[in-house]
């Protein structure tokens, strides 16, 4: 679980983008009396201490009812948006709850906001928030086994995760229906009122609330939780993100908040303990540390207690549950689970830390004393983070670890909850004019000069007093030896917008904000009026934090604060007030710096500094006199710098293709068949398909169109797709003066260079499609032929070739420096594929002795591409939602003119094709290595490698265990696969992560290559073993593994596989999810070279039905693509595993791929040339020659 403890985006936005990762974890047993939890201190855990059941009624058990605060007909909802919606509080401890019902879910979810993070950490247990969220999910007093709640969610097809943020905490779960009827095995039903909601819902809640009412922090799975929070922090160490937010953190008010290391370790947590043989430490005292309690430091037990005592209650939190069942209940449900939560802490919760005082009163210091007219700025935590004088005002140049050019102007603002800017939003205006990228805008000009890669702006932080405003370049080399220049310009732009408001044409000024304003939002209501319900997972996790925002007004917080924004002139001249220099923090992000003198002249020196937690190299200066002068008034405006004209690809025709009369008479009575047919293939040459399906489903006015052209000439040698991905890069920068407006106004487009050739997928909405498709595609053409006349022709376009070139040799190199487990998976990749090239070989034609002798000009780079996207092709298109036959043929028509005119076809045997190399078994392997090396492991082929970064001190291994290709395995095989990953992941993550703590990062999962074989993969990244330990852990937790499958009942198993079939078989709840998954059938197997094979549109019911049983009792047939009975299953189960996972089996093909930390470079040095260890690139290749190739025939042909 990470410490997401980084927000760029805020709101809904934000939450969606921070679920990702693993799960936390610690036990703690408590009940309470009088609102208070009672230790007994003879015990490990809390005494539960509850009234006897003879004892008389009191107040508090009489139920209460719950309040409606908003009814679903209050709520404001997007014309798709089927579901109803009802807010209320609970009668028994006024939690506030938001309920959803939409009968049509096959996922339903919940999730709980809680207003704490790591803002409230205590000053000796720095993470302590990030902490006590891991240690919520191994055990409550009810539900006390580790791994209980994930073992429920898993078998019904569900999951869970949670964040924790500087002010916020948020959980969220879900589960899919699998309509089982009775009890699971080993379950009581408590609730009698769960009559239409599901039980695995019910079921799911009953644990969740747990969480909030009962949990067990016990002092042995505090200790393992510890290591796993202090391998996460040190996964990060080497993340640019993460140094460079906490190096933020470092350089505000050490008496706020914000300067607190939210993520925690060890050392922080412990208050001092010591895991790690760091710096001064002795191998001595590292040994007698290890022999007692906590490493030297102190258990923080009692301080998550306090914690949870403190902020987890129903007063501090938010409910939102998404289900199938109806409003009422589901009301029942939750009013049944989380009834029972405390309803306050009976403590301070605005308490930010037990070392406040009154001295920090006394430093309550606006950063513009002259306006104070945001109520909400530098008012909670009684000191302003940044301000003017002490902390900005300054420039900070960053030595980053990888490969990174980046300048940064970061501006003090009041938070964007602040009730005037969530009235008028100029925070939202002024980030649309600063980072617009049509001509005449900033972006353009440095763009056009070679200077930037990428130009963006708006909140980076946010928090309840304060926020900070951003304006972010992506540079070049070019550009960064003009810093000085670019920040100019910059300053000109501000200048530029700010003289709308405070120059002498100021009416004239604010009627052109005016307009701006109303321009953006007519796009919000637009986007509003057709958004469509996406994963009902993210939007709970999103919809709790949000509640908070609209806790007295729950009905508007679908439609958000932009559709009735009014502009403002007062407050947008104080919002804009604040992009001045002396309120403002620049960071200059440098890959060179270390040789370098300051990036602007006059700035002095000043000594190289490094951040504490996470090392970032860095030095300050403060802003000259003369430099605010000049950045304050500017004297002039370059000329080349216009305010940008209003956007003319706003949408306005909305009507929709499928109430058309004349097609509603043709297929009257289809409808629903309709909704579930695939795309029809309309039209056919001997060089495209065209394939169309017209949306009556989701109803919304978009189209998408994607084309696939499939040709050998891009990926037939490392030059071809090198030019091929410089002219995409190319491409995408240059089309921005075309269709940038387009895309702001809610449509989008892509070019994409692939192994097997191009895709072009251009998106948005019908009125508007035929315009952007015939822009992108008129200039992919145009482009390739300015580019093939030469530099001094088009100078402009050579010095974005320059740049192209450039970033991609630099995220090449970089790709070096990824995670251990990401380069574990690459070298395995490198044996297992054929072909494939190395990124050595990309970077040999981009730079060194090569480069040099014969470089990749802009004509000849032109030239390829030219002669691979026009030559001979095949190609498949969809057409698909808004948009009749008649229609989608005439787009058609409009991308055959522009790009396919002059192609050929694509004979059968010129389809690109792509195959994977079949492991060998160890009897094999034992050959290829004339008998050398068969006790190194215990699997057949080993590949080493290790880190390139010296900061990097994790180790990891990726073992793969490679199944038969496709074909063999066929429908049943690739099934049982599935469900045999479904059942390894929560048990290697129990036993490798939460018992053994060998890794923040630990994983088992299919894998698939190309050529279509699979795999079983295990992947374990660690800071504390090396790999050849993790190595036998795996081992040994497979034989573990097995005896769990042997031991499952058949009722358990056909549930997990039903688990499997719900999410095979959950239905798309928006358009783009249905037209991603035909588009997926269309061209997911283009290398296969099966192009003119009908799609497989039907394969997910066909996979489902292979893990569909019954009972003899039934009178349903069992399954006729596999077994028909439970008992069938778990024997197909078995022997799978036996034959292609097992250690005794003879035919397991294996590969594991070890990636040794740098520090750890002394064993990988050891093993360097020995017999059967392959350490490089090179012995890769000689290897693959011992290799055969694998079919590569589709299992549903």
């Amino acid at each position: 679980m990470a410490a997401n403890v980084m927000h760029p985006v805020t709101g809904l936005e934000m939450a969606l983008a921070l679920i990702s990762s693993t799960r936390g974890g610690s036990l703690f047993s408590h009940s309470y009396s009088s609102g208070n939890l009672v230790e007994d201190s003879s015990s490990a855990s809390v005494t539960s201490i509850t009234a006897g059941a003879s004892e008389p009624a009191t107040l508090s058990s009489i139920k209460i009812p719950s309040v409606v605060i908003a009814d679903d007909k209050a709520f404001a909802k997007p014309a798709p948006d089927k579901r109803q919606y009802r807010s209320i509080r609970l009668g028994s401890n006024n939690l506030q709850v938001l309920l959803i019902s939409d009968p049509n879910t096959d996922t339903e979810a919940a999730a709980v906001h809680l207003r704490t993070g790591h803002f409230n950490d205590p000053s000796n247990r720095a993470g302590l928030a990030h902490f006590h969220e891991h240690c919520l999910f191994l055990g409550t007093n009810k539900y006390p086994t580790e791994n209980e709640y994930e073992e429920f969610l898993n078998k019904h097809g569900g999951y869970s995760n949670a964040y924790t943020d500087m002010e916020d905490t948020n959980y969220y779960f879900c589960v899919a229906p699998l309509d089982h009827g009775d009890d699971e095995e080993g379950e009581t039903q408590d609730s009698k009122t769960a009559t239409t909601v599901s039980s695995a819902l019910s079921g799911g809640l009953d644990r969740f609330a747990q969480f909030f009412v009962s949990p067990l922090f016990k002092d042995d799975a505090i200790e393992r939780e510890l290591r796993a929070v202090d391998s996460e922090y040190s996964n990060s160490l080497n993340s640019d993100q993460w140094r460079m937010h906490q190096l933020l953190k470092s350089s505000c008010d050490p008496h706020h908040p914000f300067s607190k290391f939210g993520c925690g370790n060890y050392n922080t947590l412990t208050d001092g303990g010591d895991i790690h043989e760091t710096a001064n430490l002795k191998k001595e005292y590292i040994e007698k540390l290890a022999a007692i309690p906590f490493h030297g430091g102190t258990s923080p037990r009692e301080d998550l207690i306090l914690f949870w005592k403190r902020y987890y209650h129903a007063s501090n939190m938010k409910l939102v549950v998404l289900s199938r069942g109806i409003l009422d209940d589901l009301q029942a449900v939750v009013e049944e689970t989380f009834g029972s939560v405390r309803a306050d802490g009976g403590l301070d919760i605005n308490d930010t830390s037990d070392d406040a005082d009154a001295s920090l009163l006394e430093r309550i210091n606006g950063a513009n004393n002259s306006e104070v007219i945001f109520s909400s700025e530098n008012a909670h935590y009684g000191v302003a983070a940044f301000r003017p004088t002490e902390n900005l005002g300054v420039i900070c140049e960053v030595i980053p670890v990888k490969e990174k050019r980046t300048i940064q102007l970061l501006f003090a603002t009041p938070p964007m909850q602040d009730p005037l800017l969530r009235k008028s939003l100029p925070q939202r205006l002024v980030s649309h004019l600063l980072g617009h990228e049509a001509p005449g805008s900033l972006h353009h000009l440095l763009s056009d000069l070679g200077y930037i890669n990428s130009l963006s702006s708006g909140t980076s932080v946010d928090t309840r007093d304060f926020s900070l405003f951003s304006l972010t370049m992506g540079m070049t080399p070019k550009g960064m030896s003009n810093t000085e220049e670019v920040i100019d310009l910059c300053f000109q732009w501000i200048a530029m917008i700010r003289s709308l408001v405070f120059g002498e044409s100021s009416s004239d000024g604010n009627d052109l904000l005016r307009k701006y304003h109303d321009e953006l939002k007519r796009l919000s209501q637009n986007s509003f009026m057709f958004r469509e319900n996406g994963d009902p997972t993210s939007f709970v996790s999103s919809a709790a934090e949000s509640l908070y925002l609209y806790e007295d007004k729950p009905g508007e917080m679908l439609r958000g604060d932009s559709f009735y924004s009014i502009y403002d002139e007062d407050i947008t001249k104080a919002f804009l007030q604040r992009l001045r220099p002396e309120n403002v923090m620049i960071t200059i992000t440098d890959s060179d710096l270390k040789e370098k003198c300051p990036h602007l002249k006059d700035l002095g020196e000043a000594p190289w500094k490094k951040e504490t937690w996470y090392g970032a190299i860095y030095r300050n200066f403060i802003i000259t006199d003369s430099m605010k002068k000049k950045w304050s008034n500017p004297s002039f405006f370059d000329a080349r710098l216009n305010l940008p004209r209003l956007n003319q690809f706003i949408a306005t025709d909305f009507s929709l293709r499928c109430d058309d009369e004349a097609w509603g008479q043709e297929n009257k009575g289809e409808t629903e068949s309709a909704h579930l047919s695939p795309p029809t293939k309309i039209l056919e040459t001997p060089i495209f398909r065209l394939w169309h399906k017209m949306d009556n489903k989701f109803r919304v006015p978009k189209i998408t169109f994607n084309a696939q052209i499939l040709t050998p000439n891009v990926y037939r040698s490392p030059r071809t797709i090198t030019a091929g991905r410089l002219f995409q890069k190319v491409l995408n920068d240059d089309l921005n003066s075309f269709v940038y407006d387009a895309t702001v106004a809610g449509n989008a487009y892509r070019v994409s260079v692939v192994p097997a050739g191009f895709i072009v997928s251009v998106v948005g909405y019908s009125q508007k499609m035929p315009a952007l498709l015939q822009a992108v595609t008129s200039r992919i053409m145009s482009l390739l032929s300015e580019m093939k006349e030469g530099k001094d022709r088009y100078p402009i376009l050579d010095q974005k070739y320059t740049k192209a070139l450039q970033n991609l040799l630099r995220e090449t190199k970089n790709f070096r420096l990824d995670s251990p487990l990401a380069i574990a998976s690459y070298n395995s990749r490198m044996l297992l594929e054929l072909p494939v090239w190395h990124i050595e070989q990309y970077i040999t034609e981009m730079e060194g002795e090569v480069a040099e002798k014969d470089p990749l000009t802009m004509k000849e780079c032109a030239l390829l591409v030219e002669e691979a996207l026009t030559g001979r092709v095949a190609v498949d298109i969809l057409c698909m939602g808004n948009v009749n036959e008649a229609e989608a043929k005439q787009l058609t028509e409009v991308f055959r003119k522009q790009i396919l005119s002059d192609c050929l076809p694509l004979s059968e045997d010129e389809i690109p094709r792509f195959r994977t190399n079949q492991l060998p078994t160890k009897l094999e392997a034992s050959s290829i290595f004339r008998g050398l090396g068969p006790n190194i492991s215990s699997y057949s082929i080993v590949l080493e490698d290790i880190a390139v970064s010296q900061d990097e001190n994790n180790n990891a291994v990726e073992i793969t265990f490679q199944a038969a290709c496709d074909y063999k395995l066929g429908y049943e095989g690739v099934a049982i696969l599935e469900l045999i990953c479904h059942l390894a992941y929560p048990s290697a993550f129990n036993k490798l992560r939460t018992q053994e703590q060998l890794g923040y990062m630990v994983s088992a999962h299919a894998r698939k290559t190309v050529g279509d074989s699979r795999g079983f993969c295990i992947e374990v990244q660690s800071n504390t073993a090396l790999p050849e330990f993790l190595e036998d852990r795996c081992e040994v937790w497979l034989e573990t593994f097995r005896q769990e499958l042997e031991d499952m009942s058949v009722e358990r198993l056909e549930m997990e596989a039903a688990a499997v079939v719900s999410q095979l078989m959950e239905r798309d709840t928006k358009l783009s999810q249905e037209i991603s998954r035909a588009w997926d059938e269309i061209t997911g197997f283009a290398d296969l070279g099966v192009h003119g094979v009908q799609p497989p549109f039907d394969r997910l019911d066909r996979l489902a039905d292979v893990l569909t049983t019954f009972s003899e009792d039934d009178d349903k047939p069992g399954s006729t693509l596999g077994p028909k009975t439970g008992i069938e299953l778990k024997r197909a189960v078995l022997d799978f595993f036996d034959l292609y996972i097992s250690k005794s089996s003879k035919e397991r093909r294996t590969a594991v791929s070890r990636i040794y930390g740098y520090k750890s470079g002394a064993h990988f040095n050891a093993s360097k040339g020995r017999a059967g260890i392959i350490s490089s690139y090179n012995e890769t290749q000689r290897v693959k020659q011992y290799l055969s190739l694998l079919p590569n025939i589709p299992y549903w042909v």
